[in-house]
């Protein structure tokens, strides 16, 4: 093994020493530099890609990046575009990482959860580029809790599991396992079925509502789909209009609609039950059905008080100041 690297650093110096035109033609780094300075003197390799794939090259992950939008030789905006520093473009000078025969990382920068890289230096090579997620990252979850983008994203694959509508919300379950329980229940939204990801309404980038959500609060973004719910309203229902957690359970319930409680428990959280016949009452005001005592009401058991009150999220009736219409 070691006469590998002793091969590998040999053949690394002497590219390193015959950049030539190859290394005139290379961009220079990010950060401003001197007038004359070669890459190989700002620590870069001198042939690029070709340098680090002599060590490399058996590696599928690093290979497949090659079929990945990061290694486009036809575009200006890809690390391996025209100009472009290829590999060192995101993994930093690895020049002393070659001289180093390779043994350590000598100021490269390794991706993933368990690199030696702080996060925040993983990050600011993404964020280099990516600027679009800058604006509201130091804000998010993520950011707080030290998540670096290859903890979600796979830099070097051709299709990016999180950026794929079918497989987002696994990648988003490795850490999420509450949420993963709560979609299994019988109610939720069609995550799990494919129809919705995370992102529909979270944006793991950060945002300046809570949660992470995509809109500034959690009615707006409920709302962003279920518009019939949006109002105005001429008679509106208060907790509606507050916050649509304060009935539902978003990402999943034993109860239809995905609501919180089972209706009449529900309602009378807020609502007296004194004084309203929100108890098992007949027709003619006594408890269970005429002719069989005990047993409940099914108009109100069945359904509950949307029975009646049929708008519960509001009306636009003249006469629907009890939400009945």
């Amino acid at each position: 093994m070691r006469t590998v690297y002793l091969q590998c650093a040999l053949l690394g110096a002497a590219l390193l020493l015959a950049g030539g035109a190859r290394a005139a033609a290379r961009a220079g780094p990010p950060a401003p530099a001197a007038a004359g300075d070669s890459p190989a003197a700002l620590g870069y390799s001198a042939h690029g890609a070709d340098t680090c794939l002599l060590c490399h090259r058996g590696s599928a992950q690093v290979m497949a990046i090659f079929a990945s939008p990061h290694a486009q030789p036809d575009n200006p905006r890809s690390p391996f575009g025209p100009g472009g520093l290829q590999c060192e473009a995101c993994h930093g000078p690895g020049g002393a990482h070659v001289q180093a025969l390779g043994m350590k990382p000598a100021g490269i920068v390794v991706f993933g959860p368990h690199s030696p890289t702080p996060v925040a230096k993983q990050n600011a090579m993404c964020l280099s580029c990516h600027k679009n997620v800058q604006h509201a990252w130091l804000t998010s979850a993520h950011a707080a809790n030290d998540v670096s983008c290859a903890d979600c994203h796979r830099i070097h694959a051709a299709i990016d599991p999180v950026r794929m509508q079918a497989s987002e919300a696994s990648v988003c379950a490795k850490c999420h396992q509450s949420v993963v329980a709560q979609f299994r229940m019988p109610y939720h939204h069609p995550v799990p079925e494919g129809t919705m990801t995370c992102s529909s309404c979270h944006d793991p980038h950060g945002s300046l509502g809570p949660d992470m959500l995509v809109k500034s609060t959690v009615n707006e973004t409920c709302t962003s789909c279920h518009t019939r719910m949006r109002g105005p309203f001429l008679w509106e229902h208060q907790p509606v209009e507050n916050n649509c957690l304060n009935c539902h359970s978003p990402h999943g319930s034993l109860v239809p609609a995905l609501l919180t409680e089972q209706p009449p428990i529900l309602c009378q959280q807020c609502h007296d039950a004194a004084g309203h016949p929100s108890v098992p009452y007949g027709p003619q005001g006594l408890p269970g059905v005429p002719g069989s005592p005990g047993v409940p009401n099914p108009y109100l058991l069945i359904g509950g008080c949307v029975n009646c009150h049929s708008e519960i999220h509001g009306s636009n009736s003249p006469s629907g100041q009890d939400l009945m219409r």
